[in-house]
């Protein structure tokens, strides 16, 4: 794709940006939109999934047939499939005619399911049924109907988590998984952040006819720092109301901290693209913990192992400890308090045995021939489990912000609604 057919495409769907992992998302639809592969656009919320599959209808060769978005998180779970696949007339209570579901209205073009990871598991069986052979029997039937559909699906969540957790169909997902396309978060888009902003405040002032304003030095800083948990959504929305609210045009870094959540502040993290680069990508700020927390475990594994062995071989006359090899109380940082093996502390990679057991203790025989040795505690490897550790996560986030689960959720950098469904999972009502 040439640089002017990019911005032809951008102005047409009003994109704002110049990131190339925007530039390549957009390339990509573009490419795959005259096929009628199953596309699934992944990316946090907020951060502009929904213009792709716009892109993808509009330059396939259904652009010409009926395009339908469809919400999934939005209907309930009752009603889904009745939405999605129709009903007979009496199949269910205030079914009082037939009515066509979106699969059959769609014929011939596109349909958009957004949030697809929030579908029920039996609804999930039924639109794999779909993607398989076009065919689907509408809710209180038993006639088989076909549909030519293209599917374009999208989802703000990490789906190996969901596979694993038994929540989403993995047949289902190499499916949907025909092409993906990679949506960045705006944190990951440094470059457009001032620009967007100048675009959000310019259409709210020219349409209400207000002064324009503009940004400190301080104030774009605080901006290009801010992580922006709500991606360009949130940006629209902070942008709208400085150029409703602001008392005056030049607006500063204190200006914008009435609008902005302090806790997000904090440097932007850069070089996602190296890091993907080395097959280390995560999907979220957990996962990142999670793999700390596994490359602790293994060392701790590994000194275990190396202390034992010099203790069996008598070849270790004395055991010093380093001190910042310890976990602090928290489990994160280093703890200069901890002073050697027996003051250990068991979080998830390790648990402190008793000497006084001896069966869970260094060879007894190998202390008394060598008087030199000091007795110490020796660590059984204990299995770190996601579950808990999510679990422990949330539980944390609730008690800092008092139960209020808004502010959890913001805190988790996660949708309401996952958090709802978790605290009912993890029984943490």
């Amino acid at each position: 794709m040439t640089t002017e057919e990019l911005i032809q495409i951008k102005q047409r769907f009003k994109i704002i940006g110049n990131t190339p992992a925007l530039n390549r998302a957009i390339d990509i639809a573009v490419q795959v939109a005259p096929t009628d592969l199953s596309v699934l656009i992944v990316g946090e919320s907020g951060s502009g999934k929904e213009f792709f599959p716009n892109i993808i209808h509009h330059f396939s060769n259904r652009k010409f047939g009926p395009y339908h978005p469809v919400n999934c998180a939005a209907i309930p779970e009752g009603t889904i499939d009745s939405e999605l696949f129709g009903h007979e007339k009496g199949a269910f209570t205030g079914a009082i005619a037939d009515r066509k579901g979106y699969f059959e209205v769609a014929d011939g073009g596109t349909i958009f399911l957004d949030e697809v990871a929030e579908l029920p598991l039996p609804t999930q069986a039924r639109l794999l049924r779909v993607l398989e052979s076009g065919e689907f029997i509408r809710v209180g039937s038993s006639k088989v109907l076909k549909t030519n559909v293209r599917v374009v699906a999208a989802t703000n969540r990490d789906m190996a988590e969901a596979i694993k957790s038994g929540q989403f169909r993995a047949d289902l997902y190499y499916r949907l998984n025909a092409i993906s396309i990679s949506v960045p978060p705006l944190r990951e888009r440094p470059d457009d952040i001032l620009r967007l902003f100048r675009k959000f405040t310019t259409d709210v002032t020219e349409q209400y006819r207000m002064p324009s304003v503009r940004l400190t030095e301080d104030a774009k800083n605080l901006l290009l720092t801010y992580r922006w948990p709500g991606n360009v959504r949130e940006l629209k929305n902070l942008a709208e109301r400085v150029a409703v609210l602001a008392s005056q045009q030049e607006i500063t870094a204190d200006d914008l901290k009435q609008y902005i959540d302090p806790v997000n502040t904090m440097p932007v993290l850069y070089g996602a693209s190296s890091r993907q680069a080395e097959g280390q990508s995560f999907a979220n700020e957990r996962e990142i913990l999670y793999q700390i927390l596994f490359d602790m475990k293994k060392d701790m594994r590994d000194l275990k192992a190396l202390v034992h062995d010099l203790m069996q071989k008598n070849q270790i006359t004395d055991v010093q400890v380093p001190a910042n090899l310890y976990l602090d109380e928290e489990g994160m940082g280093i703890d200069s308090r901890m002073t050697g093996l027996s003051r250990g502390r068991e979080f998830g990679h390790v648990q402190e045995v008793s000497p006084a057991e001896p069966s869970r203790t260094a060879s007894t025989s190998s202390r008394k021939d060598n008087p030199h040795i000091q007795e110490t505690s020796e660590y059984v490897e204990e299995s770190l489990s996601l579950d808990d550790m999510e679990k422990e996560t949330i539980r944390k986030a609730l008690e800092r912000n008092n139960g209020r689960r808004k502010n959890a959720a913001a805190d988790l950098n996660i949708s309401e609604r996952t958090l709802y469904r978790k605290i009912k999972t993890y029984h943490l009502d």
